[in-house]
């Protein structure tokens, strides 16, 4: 039997109530109101969580695509753990399954397969993929921060609800002109500014293997999208990362835009990380190839 997709396999309930919760509070928005402030917060924890997982459960803790400390492995830890989209281990383990069998019908959301909806949310909220892959993550599970985290995964968003709603009550008081409050930065810093996270990366798992042009043979449908590669910072050069991916940087040219590359390359010049993996000179070679074929 299957351990992987399938859209026929009933949802959690649990999680679905949290997913669509977060969801509803964006409803909160009719009685929360705008402001410029509270708009920028919802912008900002977009990227900042996005990095989080695009540069840090993605390129780190899957692939191995860079090296840092302990301590701020911790830290970049946390931060993508803001998004809930649970822990680094967790998501680690599936996402290596992912490229394992890209595509087929072992793969945990090929759209495909089992169709735009299961690769999108589908099967993030099924019973199916709730347990860890344990097998799959060997080099991560040592750490037992790590695993605090992951079974933990909750805090971390929770702690950002509850620091946004203080914000929200520390700026009403002391700035009334911005025109916010705890109502108001709850709503635009985390419920939609989670919800667009959500769908920003699951567009990954959905999109990117329909939209786009393939720059590589990878044997699976990953594509190339400038449009996703700008939602998600970087991670829409999606052909790219399938044909080699332990490279840090998905955007393997200049013109490839690639946010969480640039921030990465940032921190490496602070000292924080260190050995960005790139692709090396045959993978050029193979994109020169193909383009003259083609």
């Amino acid at each position: 039997m299957s351990t992987s997709g399938n859209p026929l396999h009933p949802v959690n309930l649990i999680k679905q109530g949290a997913f669509w919760a977060i969801h509803l509070g964006c409803l909160l928005v009719f009685w929360a109101g705008f402001s410029w402030t509270a708009f920028a917060v919802c912008m900002a924890l977009y990227v900042v969580r996005m990095f989080g997982i695009t540069g840090v459960y993605h390129r780190y803790f899957s692939h191995r695509s860079y090296k840092t400390s302990r301590w701020f492995q911790f830290v970049l830890a946390f931060i993508g753990a803001t998004s809930a989209q649970k822990g680094p281990i967790w998501w680690a383990s599936h996402h290596r399954h992912h490229h394992q069998f890209s595509d087929t019908e072992e793969d945990v959301h090929p759209p495909r397969i089992y169709g735009l909806w299961w690769a999108h949310v589908g099967w993030v909220l099924s019973t199916q993929f709730v347990e860890t892959r344990w097998e799959n993550v060997k080099d991560l599970v040592k750490f037992p921060e790590l695993r605090l985290l992951d079974k933990h995964h909750i805090v971390p968003p929770v702690l950002l609800g509850v620091a946004l709603t203080g914000l929200g009550y520390y700026l009403e008081a002391s700035f009334p002109a911005l025109g916010t409050g705890p109502l108001q930065m709850f709503t635009w810093g985390f419920c939609i500014s989670t919800t667009l996270l959500y769908h920003g990366t699951f567009c990954i798992n959905s999109m990117a293997h329909i939209v786009g042009k393939a720059r590589f043979k990878t044997g699976d449908d990953s594509k190339n999208s400038l449009m996703l590669a700008l939602i998600t910072l970087g991670e829409g050069w999606h052909n790219n990362h399938h044909r080699y991916p332990g490279s840090e940087r998905q955007g393997f040219y200049w013109w490839e835009i690639d946010i969480s590359h640039y921030t990465l390359k940032a921190l490496s010049w602070l000292g924080l990380v260190w050995d960005l993996r790139e692709p090396p000179a045959r993978i050029y070679q193979e994109a020169l190839d193909n383009q003259v074929a083609a």
